[in-house]
């Protein structure tokens, strides 16, 4: 079944359901045949859905209610099973504009996490397009793998994945290969040679940063490399708003900065970059610039990590079979962890 069909047409057992209560609380749910969906606010049993239409609003006893439907990319990429911390979808959603992936895009994506970018830049290449992630750690890489996968069934976009060093990577690709390249790493100013070999001039060059010490230094190196236009960065807020007849006022929570996304785009060989005739700022670059030489990245407990590769594989049984009993794939990554775990103790 392609992506199109899986959200179109009545709830199926083993596909995803969100659903939201009268005061706005949100569960996502996986149908099963047997399924029984039980919480404070009322319960019922799943087969009540499976094969109801889309919006349906389902009676949970004394009175209570749920709505029902699918979720929309931006509920599903803040509630699958992750292994790294996620894009936000308002991220996301600037990145695919801002960097220009259109219908056809060659692009490189460094930093796969759980795969919450990746969804959003195969929707926007299509099928004409390819999409290559990069990823160091194999088990980040089978988790994002899982929750695309998940995402659009058996009609994923062109997608590669592969297990290693982004910079060695883009440094294999035949020059100018690439017309978008999105950095999402701790270090994206050691990317840029190999992004300037891979992408083609006019390209794009799109680093996803959490931290203002790595959004300077990497624009700072930007400009050193002279290979790139003067880059531009900036940060997306998202408010909500609260509605009520006259009552009308912004939210006390928002979802605030995230991270910062510095742009620029690949000049055409042997171009120089254009001087800057701004002034600069007072004592701006009146010593030398320093960074920490020591970012770390953020670790993930071995127990969480095996929890979620085990969530993934679950979530998949679901999906194939309809029923809520271990299958063929949890089976497959179980076999698959307990040799890792016994692996590693006859290392010590």
């Amino acid at each position: 079944m392609n992506s199109a069909e899986l959200r179109r047409g009545p709830f199926r057992a083993g596909e995803r359901v969100q659903l939201t209560d009268p005061k706005g609380r949100q569960y996502t749910i996986s149908l099963t045949t047997k399924g029984f969906f039980q919480s404070t606010r009322g319960s019922f049993r799943h087969s009540e859905l499976i094969g109801a239409d889309e919006g349906t609003v389902v009676e949970a006893g004394e009175g209570r209610r749920f709505l029902a439907l699918r979720p929309l990319v931006s509920d599903y990429v803040l509630s699958m099973p992750r292994g790294a911390t996620v894009i936000y979808p308002k991220d996301a959603a600037q990145i695919v504009h801002t960097a220009d992936v259109f219908t056809g895009s060659r692009v490189f994506e460094a930093g796969l996490g759980s795969g919450a970018l990746t969804l959003s830049l195969l929707s926007a290449v299509g099928a004409s397009g390819h999409v290559l992630s990069v990823e160091r750690r194999p088990e980040f890489a089978e988790i994002a793998e899982g929750n695309v996968t998940s995402w659009y069934g058996g009609d994923t976009p062109p997608w590669t994945v592969e297990i290693g060093e982004a910079d060695e990577v883009l440094q294999d690709l035949p020059e100018g290969d690439r017309d978008q390249v999105i950095l999402d790493m701790l270090a994206p100013w050691d990317m840029l040679e190999g992004a300037a070999h891979a992408l083609r001039p006019g390209g794009v060059i799109l680093a996803y940063v959490a931290t203002t010490t790595q959004m300077s230094r990497f624009v700072e190196a930007l400009r050193q490399s002279a290979c790139f236009t003067e880059p531009v960065a900036s940060e997306t807020l998202v408010r909500t708003w609260h509605l009520d007849g006259l009552s009308v006022r912004p939210d006390h929570r928002m979802v605030a900065h995230t991270g910062f996304l510095v742009v620029a785009r690949r000049l055409a060989p042997n171009s120089e970059p254009l001087t800057l005739t701004r002034r600069p700022a007072k004592a701006a670059h009146s010593e030398p610039l320093a960074w920490e030489n020591d970012i770390a990245e953020r670790t993930i407990s071995a127990k969480k990590l095996r929890r979620v590769r085990r969530d993934v594989a679950h979530r998949a049984d679901v999906e194939a079979s309809g029923e809520s009993d271990p299958g063929i794939r949890g089976k497959e990554i179980q076999e698959k962890i307990e040799s890792e775990l016994q692996a590693k103790t006859q290392e010590k």
